[in-house]
């Protein structure tokens, strides 16, 4: 199969780096011409990611050079979080990224995009999945790049054409409570969800939950919500993370606003319903698939990765356990973009994975 990865890391952020990346993933692909090349570059390129780019598109002796910065990137082989790396996928035979087209309008799209590049009409058009770039610093002239240059508009997008392709999500999550409706929220606050105290809701649960005295871990509490209890309890919801909880008076603050009538359930990020939820979405898609995946891509939250995992990433770990030796591509950003339910979301602390498959079933 011609499609493989490479990562390098070194000293600076260089052209070089770049070079060897993607060198090395025409090597292992036996390739001389790629059709395509996704490649990933760590936020110390970020003031100047033109002389990397270039230099991937002169390895891979094609122009067609799509991807974006990260804090942090991965293959199968390794994750590089705060270095300077590169990490490439290049693509041969009769697999490629294609510019969107009218006639590839019902396959799934591609999407890269910066934070600020992102409205609800364009996240809304065709469906999605992918990530949103990013850096630590924002001092550079573009974050994401298609054609082999950058891209000022902020969000890029393509179609992988030559594999079938199934997405899937792991939002790692546990029910701590069952769904309740808003009865009164103002604003971003909570105040009632049906006759009953937000707070003194989600900290009996927490307690029931941990066992053991310890305060709500705000950072690790989500707000899942939708227009029903059934569609929280089928996985077809929205979430937000939460800001504070407040004595006075007694609400939750959430990062979204959530309007009366919706139903809420609370939920706690759990390192081990991760890592089932995940082994579950990746047998989903390979049954999905009905053949064996040939390559992967996924688009991991920056707490999702190796600060969530105690400095380990052991989303990778299970996805190569499941599935060794498939070239896999992927960054840490700042948001997953996927399709749930009937559109398309932009999630906090996910785990988007996409397989894709050259053999049709």
């Amino acid at each position: 199969m011609n499609i493989a990865t490479s990562i390098v890391t070194g000293q600076q952020a260089s052209a070089d780096i770049a070079k060897a990346a993607v060198s090395n993933a025409m090597i292992k692909a036996d390739l001389s011409i790629a059709n395509s090349v996704l490649l990933l570059l760590s936020s110390e390129f970020a003031s100047n990611p033109l002389p990397a780019i270039k230099a991937a598109a002169k390895a891979a002796n094609c122009t067609q050079v799509m991807g974006c910065s990260a804090t942090g990137i991965f293959t199968e082989d390794d994750w590089v979080v705060d270095a300077p790396a590169v990490a490439a996928m290049v693509f041969g035979g009769k697999v490629s990224l294609s510019l969107p087209q009218v006639n590839l309008s019902k396959l799934p799209l591609l999407t890269l995009s910066a934070p600020n590049a992102i409205n609800t009409t364009w996240l809304s058009h065709h469906i999605r999945y992918g990530g949103v770039s990013g850096d630590a610093t924002g001092r550079g002239p573009f974050s994401v790049w298609q054609n082999a240059k950058g891209n000022v508009t902020g969000h890029i997008e393509a179609h992988v054409i030559g594999a079938e392709i199934a997405t899937g999500v792991s939002h790692g999550l546990k029910l701590l409570t069952e769904a309740r409706r808003v009865t009164h929220s103002e604003q971003f606050d909570i105040l009632l969800l049906d006759t009953h105290n937000p707070i003194k809701l989600l900290e009996k649960a927490w307690k029931s939950h941990h066992r053991q005295k310890a305060p709500i871990p705000s950072h690790r509490i989500m707000a899942l919500y939708a227009d029903s209890k059934e569609a929280i309890q089928n996985g077809d919801f929205h979430q937000t993370p939460v800001i504070s909880c407040n004595e006075d008076p007694a609400s939750v603050t959430l990062a979204q606003k959530i309007p009366e009538g919706k139903f809420l359930s609370w939920a706690v990020r759990d390192i081990n319903i991760a890592q089932i939820d995940l082994k579950n979405t990746i047998q989903t898609l390979k049954n999905r698939l009905n053949a064996k995946p040939d390559f992967g891509l996924l688009f991991s939250c920056m707490g999702r990765g190796p600060y969530f995992y105690e400095g380990l990433d052991l989303d990778l770990a299970v996805i190569k356990s499941a599935l060794p030796d498939m070239p896999l591509l992927g960054f840490y950003g700042n948001g997953e973009i996927a399709h749930i339910g009937h559109s398309n979301q932009l999630l906090p602390y996910s785990a988007v994975l996409s397989l894709f498959s050259t053999q049709k079933p």
